[in-house]
């Protein structure tokens, strides 16, 4: 219990270094948007979105080279990736109000959020049928390969040449008032702590599940996605409180295609692949792919998002919850656990 009760502490710890850098990233990630002239999509989309996901990355990468845990790190990009579509819009809408939409970011950032959930979940269709993993306990498992793990990277350069298009043609001034020494090197040293604090929250996260008996990727989903997601958070939650809607919703949505297509990516190509469980897998993008339809539903209606729907958002983040927790102590097997 003892153990158990320390391992929640050194979370807690970590949590709150994420809390701090992602503070200073925050602040530097809009200051430097404004210093180069950015438009508010690319500014939401790009640059906030890419430095609020370093927690994400860090978690992969940590969990791969320092704890040879990289179902940890997927998993912790899965359930960042459903935590930044169902509480981060709900809390920005219960903060500041009900958010308008735009056709821009239904048409495109969703979209093309959805091409990289589809992409990802393909990626690892492709490990199974080309890869295949044999094992003694007759799940379905498969290898993704360096070259797999290509694919989805290069469909993220393709989003990137997108939002350079959009910049090019952007008429938002330049702020020259803007120190860009001292501001890069505040959002460097906001990158710094939340390594520090990423790395508390894996290690409990892998403590946790040894306690337990459980697959470490679950806390991973939970415990690890939760906190890794507080940059996300605060980057909305500030945008929402200053009535920049469009900075909130362009985050989460180009922080989880970040995630999906660089994140994961990454942590193979460092790992040289990633032997992935089907049984885990398919149900974890399954409800990913759930709360996608969900949010891009709320957010097309109407091209508004009430209060109401904040709460529906936030009921079925809690839904996802309870289901981890019922996987976690057997009361039900989805996962196979």
């Amino acid at each position: 219990m003892i153990d158990i009760l320390t391992l929640l502490a050194l979370a807690a710890v970590g949590t709150a270094v994420v809390w701090k850098g992602s503070d200073w990233l925050e602040e530097s990630a809009n200051a430097l948007a404004a210093a180069y002239g950015l438009p508010l999509v690319v500014q939401g989309a790009i640059v906030a979105a890419v430095g609020s996901s370093t927690p994400e990355l860090a978690s992969v990468l940590l969990a791969t080279v320092l704890h040879g845990e990289l179902e940890l790190g997927v998993g912790s990009i899965v359930g960042s990736a459903v935590f930044n579509l169902l509480v981060i819009p709900g809390l920005a809408i219960l903060v500041g109000g009900g958010i308008d939409t735009t056709r821009e970011l239904v048409y495109k950032e969703s979209l093309f959020y959805m091409l990289a959930v589809a992409a990802l979940l393909l990626t690892f269709s492709l490990a199974v049928i080309y890869n295949p993993v044999d094992s003694a306990d007759g799940l379905i498992r498969g290898a993704v390969s360096r070259p797999l793990a290509l694919f989805p990277l290069a469909l993220y350069g393709l989003y990137l040449f997108t939002q350079y298009l959009d910049a090019a043609a952007s008429d938002e001034p330049n702020d020259e008032s803007i120190a860009l020494v001292r501001t890069w090197l505040r959002f460097v040293l906001g990158l710094v702590l939340i390594v520090v604090g990423v790395e508390a929250l894996v290690r409990a996260a892998i403590g946790l599940g040894d306690a337990f008996g459980t697959p470490s990727f679950l806390w991973g989903m939970t415990v690890v996605a939760a906190g890794s997601s507080l940059p996300d958070a605060f980057v909305s939650l500030a945008a929402a409180r200053a009535d920049r809607p469009t900075v909130t919703l362009a985050n989460v949505l180009g922080s989880n295609t970040f995630d999906l297509l660089v994140a994961v990516p990454i942590g193979v190509l460092v790992k040289g692949s990633l032997t992935i469980n089907f049984a885990y897998i398919v149900p974890m993008m399954g409800f990913l792919v759930f709360a996608t339809i969900t949010f891009f539903a709320i957010s097309r209606t109407g091209m508004y998002l009430s209060r109401r729907e904040a709460w529906a958002l936030l009921v079925t983040y809690g839904l996802f919850v309870v289901w981890l927790v019922l996987e976690s102590l057997r009361v039900v097997s989805v996962l196979g656990l």
